[in-house]
């Protein structure tokens, strides 16, 4: 079966909307997003003005923050300073990549912890290990923990391999799926006789990062596949996973695009939601 991770992300996007719609309503104020771009990359202005136009149709205030290659890291440090004793800014986005020289581990952790909306700060993610109930995971992992929950698929007991151990996707939906009772495998450009791995897994994750990398003999008959891979070849984007030809073997997997991709941006305002709820003493419920 496929996963459509469109038809999800609308979902998402609609109970968003109807819950900031009844703050609005009760506590006359809307959540507020910071949206930080250093650089004039083209790719990455068609993903903020994006994220613009979804935030105003959400009814979220996104306030832009956009600069040029030469601003300073001490100049970006301040900045986060102040957003953070900002209390109607109640998300902070760095859009990344930045200039080369700019520490970005230094710059994200600067963020104050109940406005990291991306989930990257250290501290976020010692918390989502904990399975603390104030962390705020990235939002790729938190669309793949959605998606299986809206598709009844459960975790609890089942072999699940990661391929890829990013701190972005690899690492925190390893520590998800351990939350969740699963008996996770990560995987990564070191593992040997990796197909013997992926083999043995009722759910195979794999952001790679490589094109068509996992095969149709590397997957399990009836296995759920989650592709996290966006790959361009040619005029196409493609993902980690022969999709055609392994779709036929299992059970569930999600297309690229219109997988795991749609939802992360989906899953990014829910963090927002979440965030503005905490940093306005928003009780749930009322």
């Amino acid at each position: 079966m496929l996963m459509d991770g469109r038809n999800i992300a609308k979902e998402i996007k609609t109970e968003i909307k109807i819950e900031i719609d009844k703050i609005k309503e009760t506590y006359r104020i809307s959540p507020s997003v910071a949206l930080v771009l250093v650089g004039a990359d083209p790719a990455s202005e068609v993903y903020i003005n994006s994220q613009i136009k979804s935030c105003k149709d959400l009814g979220i205030d996104a306030k832009e923050y956009f600069f040029g290659n030469d601003i300073t890291e001490e100049f970006l440090l301040s900045l986060i300073n102040e957003l953070n004793e900002n209390p109607e800014i109640d998300g902070i986005m760095i859009n990344l990549p930045l200039p080369k020289h700019i520490n970005v581990t230094k710059i994200l952790n600067k963020i104050k912890l109940t406005k990291d909306v991306d989930g990257f700060k250290a501290e976020n993610l010692g918390l989502l290990f904990q399975n603390d109930k104030d962390f705020i995971a990235p939002s790729t992992p938190a669309g793949i923990m959605e998606m299986l929950k809206r598709y009844k698929i459960e975790l609890e007991g089942k072999d699940v391999v990661v391929v890829g151990r990013s701190n972005i996707v690899g690492k925190p939906v390893a520590a998800l799926v351990l939350n969740a009772h699963g008996t996770v495998t990560i995987c990564n450009s070191f593992t040997k006789n990796l197909a013997d791995k992926t083999k043995n897994a009722d759910i195979l994750i794999s952001a790679v990062g490589k094109p068509l990398f996992i095969t149709k003999d590397m997957v399990k008959e009836g296995a759920v596949v989650i592709d996290v891979g966006i790959n361009r070849v040619g005029d196409k984007i493609v993902g980690d996973v022969d999709f055609e030809n392994v779709k036929e073997k299992v059970s569930y997997i999600t297309p690229v695009p219109g997988g795991v991709g749609a939802l992360t941006v989906a899953m990014l305002f829910s963090n927002i939601l979440k965030a503005f709820k905490t940093n306005r003493n928003i009780l749930e419920g009322k």
